[in-house]
């Protein structure tokens, strides 16, 4: 009896310092937010709406490289577009929704570090050795992703969905929210694709995947990556090749890196 009571004190501690973990992870979100909703005119007039601006990075560069090569379909956004509102508590609505996750995207490398001190001592010391650079990683990985969707998918993704017409008589009013939505999305979902080799990582380290079983799924991670890319992106050819590409590069990196756990191990092994 007193031992089931020690182990339920145990798995209570346990509990206790999950807690502890998430509420600090939550202020370091909630205090980026704050930050983030007190620059409204940096966080909307700068990012938000960047993509959709004729001067925008994206915009200039595919604009020069239009005129350079003589393809005008390359410039694109170059018209200003205009958004609407037609809820009455709908743009203070969008302020806490994009400032939560602007907090969520800056504050990521200290929550994925909180997680990591959660159950890093449930890890051998060989593991906790070899798995040192998981949080600078990841956080380079997501860092990378969300630029990436930012700067390359968003940019495309707003020209053909904003200027799209089922008809000529049919006129496009953009929403407000639909357009924070559309972009806030495909910046989120970069962000979590491109934790693809962090993931292998530890699915390889436990022993649950190889680098023959990624070898054999190879087709099929293609595939999965085309359907990925046709989702993320809007329906044109060069969005989703854009996004497929670095998709399938995350993948063979991930042979890579489980390919290099096997070794370690048998190397382990025969010592």
């Amino acid at each position: 009896m007193a031992e089931s009571e020690k182990e339920e004190m145990t798995f209570l501690q346990h509990l206790e310092e999950l807690r502890w973990h998430l509420v600090r992870a939550f202020v370091s979100v909630f205090i980026v937010a704050v930050l983030a909703f007190m620059y409204k005119e940096i966080l909307f007039d700068v990012i938000i709406f960047g993509p959709s601006r004729p001067d925008f990075f994206t915009n200039i560069k595919l604009f020069e490289l239009g005129q350079m090569i003589n393809m005008p379909a390359l410039g694109i956004n170059q018209t200003k577009y205009d958004f609407q509102n037609i809820l009455m508590a709908g743009q203070f609505t969008m302020h806490l929704k994009v400032s939560f996750i602007a907090g969520l995207v800056v504050a990521f490398p200290y929550i994925f570090w909180e997680f990591w001190r959660f159950i890093k001592p449930a890890l051998y010391q060989q593991e906790v050795k070899h798995s040192r650079g998981a949080i600078f990683f990841a956080s380079v990985l997501f860092s990378v992703g969300v630029l990436f969707a930012y700067y390359v998918i968003c940019p495309l993704s707003v020209h053909f969905l904003a200027n799209y017409k089922v008809s000529a008589i049919v006129e496009n009013d953009l929403n407000l929210g639909s357009y924070i939505s559309t972009i806030t999305s495909i910046v989120l979902a970069g962000g979590v694709i491109f934790e693809l080799p962090i993931l292998i990582y530890f699915l390889a380290k436990v022993g649950l995947v190889t680098a023959v079983t990624l070898k054999k799924y190879r087709r099929h991670a293609i595939i999965v990556s085309l359907l990925l890319a046709a989702i993320i992106t809007p329906p044109d050819i060069i969005s989703q090749v854009l996004v497929c590409f670095p998709l399938i590069f995350l993948y063979e990196g991930g042979i890579l890196i489980a390919r290099n756990i096997e070794r370690k191990k048998l190397k382990e092994q025969m010592q």
